[in-house]
This record gives C-alpha cells, structure tokens and sequence, in this order.
C-alpha cells in the first residue's frame, strides 16, 4: 500500500484543489452579493473528483514514463517512481490507471447531476464532454503513441486544464453562468500550476535529453526555462490584483480583501531562491513550495472575498 501511496505523488494534490478553491469561492462572494444559494455538495463533490483526476494522472505518468523507459534515465530524480523501480508492475499500473479513470468518470458523472440536473440538462451534456477531456488530458500526457508531454505542449495542457478549466468551470457549477473576469484567477492558478510543470521539466532537463522528451524547457534550454518561470512566478498576482481592481474593491476602499497581496513578499525570496540554483536536480524542493503557495493564493483570496468583505 505504500507504493501506491507514493506513486499517488501526494505533494501535488494541493495545487489540484488550487483551482476549485479559486473558483468556488469566487462564485460563493458573487452569490452571496446576489441573493443566490451555494452549495456545499457541490464543493465536495468537486474536490474529490479533482483529487481523482490528479492521482489518475500520476499513476498514468508512471506508467507512461516506466514503460517508454524515460524514468529509468532520471539519475536525479528526487522520488522514485513505482514501475521504473519495478515495486509495481507495469500491468498493475495500468489496471490501476483504468480503474482511477472509471472511479473519475463516476464521481463526475455524480458532481454534474447534483449541479445541473434537471434544471440545466444542456450544460449537464456538455461538461459530461468536459469530464471526459480532463481524463484523456489527465492519460495523455505520458500514455500512448504521441503523448503531449513528449511534444513540448505540456504547459499549454496544464494552463487550459489546471487553471481556466478548473477556476471557470468550478464557478460555472455554482452560478450556471459564465464570466468573462474569470479568465484573471484562471490564468492566474494556470501559470502557477505551469510554474510547477516547469520546474519539474529543469529539474530532469538532462535525463529528459536522452530519453528523446521533448519537453517545453528542453525546447527553450535550461537559461531560457529559467526566465520563463521567473515570469510565471511574477504574473498571477498582478492577475488577481486586477480582478479584484476590476470589481470595485479599490474604489470602495475594501483593502482587506487585498489579504492575498501578502504572498508578494514570499514570491519574490522564493523567485530569488530559484534564480540561484546552479545544478537541476536542486530544483526538486521548489515543486512543493510553488505547489503550496498556489493553494495559500486561492485560500487566501477566498478569505479576503467571503470573510472581509
């Protein structure tokens, strides 16, 4: 059991639920204003399927990652993975892979019909689509012929499904309804959450060289990757900064909703921290702390609106 749990990789849950907080949250401060009602089922029911999906997309990037070789390569890998070390095997990783996926489509199927049915058959339909994206997105990454993870688009997968997918469509479950001013703390969960692909991608920059990975910062090389995450680092706040600029909060002189602006000061030792690593494999501890100070934003911007406002 305890091969299972490590290769469940429990230190990146945190940045999954990143975005259902933002986005639940978010739509609880627009109800609230509203006269709406918020649903707390709904909120549960979110945060597993989300954990589902995250632990089904470790145990397929074990998988793909053991069974293509790339993780026998990784001499600096930090956490050893389970099908490369061969404490499970690559058929159990795979039942494994297929039953997360079923497990995942259920509790979706499960979050949908609490959310939308009767009332909103149309949009119960299409997030059905939406779930079944997020699990292919969630294999595909290492798994199968071309697998995107291979081909540099990594990042872009991460941004779309960790950050817009998460923040909107978990407000979309609340309020049945789409806002534009969305897109900041979605793009803003999204770079944090490429932040954390990215600096997984330096760390195995030279491992993933021999194992024909192509990732995006083998692409751009280890001095270009290095600029790119100083600017995912730097953007989210300025993101979040303008939405809450953008819905009234500074005319009205509410500062305290401002709470997340704290994370400024951590952000820039941690980006300094970064900034001075000399070896890859020195990177490994920063994939936790960006990981947490994701989930620290989203917490915190969720207390500033709901609790200071």
């Amino acid at each position: 059991m305890s091969d299972w749990i490590k290769a469940a990789r429990l230190r990146t849950l945190p940045l999954s639920l990143s975005g259902i907080i933002m986005g639940a949250f978010i739509a609880k401060w627009r109800l609230y204003g509203e006269g709406g009602i918020w649903d707390w089922k709904i909120f549960a029911l979110a945060l597993i399927v989300t954990l589902l999906y995250q632990v089904l997309s470790n145990y397929a990037n074990d998988y793909g990652d053991g069974v293509k070789g790339t993780d026998a390569k990784r001499v600096s890998e930090a956490e050893a993975r389970a099908v490369a070390s061969g404490k499970i095997t690559a058929k159990q990783m795979r039942n494994a892979v297929i039953l997360f996926s079923v497990l995942s489509f259920a509790a979706t199927i499960a979050l949908l019909y609490v959310a939308f049915v009767p009332e909103y058959m149309n949009e119960f339909y299409i997030f059905i689509g939406l779930g079944v994206a997020c699990i292919l997105a969630a294999i595909g990454y290492t798994v199968g012929k071309k697998p995107y993870g291979y081909m540099g688009l990594g990042d872009l997968f991460v941004f779309v499904f960790f950050g817009l997918v998460s923040v909107c469509g978990s407000y979309f479950l609340f309020t049945k309804s789409f806002s534009w001013d969305m897109l900041l703390p979605g793009a803003a969960i999204g770079m944090m959450s490429m932040a954390v692909l990215n600096l997984n991608n330096m760390r195995d920059i030279e491992s993933d060289k021999l194992s024909g990975k192509n990732s995006f910062a083998l692409r751009i090389g280890f001095k270009n990757a290095m600029i790119y995450e100083m600017i995912l680092l730097q953007l989210p706040l300025v993101l979040i900064l303008i939405f809450l600029g953008i819905n009234g909060f500074i005319q009205a002189q509410n500062y305290y909703v401002f709470i997340v602006m704290i994370l400024l000061f951590p952000l820039a030792k941690l980006r300094r921290s970064i900034m001075s690593v000399k070896e890859p494999k020195e990177l490994d501890p920063f994939l936790k702390q960006v990981g947490i100070m994701t989930f620290v934003m989203a917490i915190l911007t969720a207390i500033g609106l709901n609790f200071f406002n």
